[in-house]
């Protein structure tokens, strides 16, 4: 019943919802804009997940992608790789729609291309404001003027799931920032792989 009830309430919510999402990205220094659209309408299929309940599929980011993306009943949000698996990818759909405008409101902004791992150069950034809305156990986000950090779970049912991070920076304080953060992530590499 429960099952029902979040698949309907769902398709009247959010059922017909579009939009595109900005973003960009950076190859051997040029940058690309990309503008995927996202459709909130239901898909065909129901699933019981092991002892966690039941869940339902939807459209999602309409691009070649091997996910399925799913509404747990708890409202959680997730997609399966093939695995079989609910794997929770937000703590809701508005959560999700949140953070798609933080992705969109960044695009413009410089998408930094590191030579340390993004997430432990995200650790290494200090000084940001969490966005609890658009925020749970799988993603945060965190901002200032002139950074920003998305982190996030891995989409992948191989465990653990692994941390990932993306980040932008703006102007010359910005930039600045991150080339702080990235000197220290890299020194603490060093130090880890002169121990280990």
């Amino acid at each position: 019943m429960m099952l029902v009830i979040r698949r309907e309430g769902s398709e009247q919510r959010y059922g017909g919802l579009r939009y595109q999402v900005r973003s960009s990205y950076t190859v051997q220094g040029e940058r690309h804009d990309v503008l995927p659209d996202w459709h909130y309408d239901l898909g065909q299929g129901l699933w019981s997940g092991s002892a966690h309940g039941w869940y339902f599929d939807w459209l999602g980011e309409r691009v070649s992608s091997p996910a399925r993306y799913l509404v747990h009943t708890d409202g959680r949000v997730g997609v399966d790789d093939g695995g079989g698996t609910f794997l929770e990818i937000a703590p809701s759909l508005p959560a999700l729609i949140e953070s798609h405008a933080l992705t969109d409101t960044v695009s413009t902004w410089d998408r930094v291309t590191a030579e340390v791992d993004g997430f432990a150069l995200a650790e290494q950034l200090d000084g940001l404001t969490d966005v609890p809305e658009a925020s749970g156990c799988t993603i945060r986000w965190r901002l200032s003027d002139n950074v920003a950090v998305e982190e996030f779970r891995n989409w992948s049912s191989e465990e653990p799931r692994r941390w990932r991070a993306f980040i932008w920076s703006r102007g010359h304080a910005g930039r600045r920032q991150v080339e702080d953060a990235a000197a220290l992530a890299a020194a603490m590499q060093q130090t880890t792989a002169g121990t280990g």
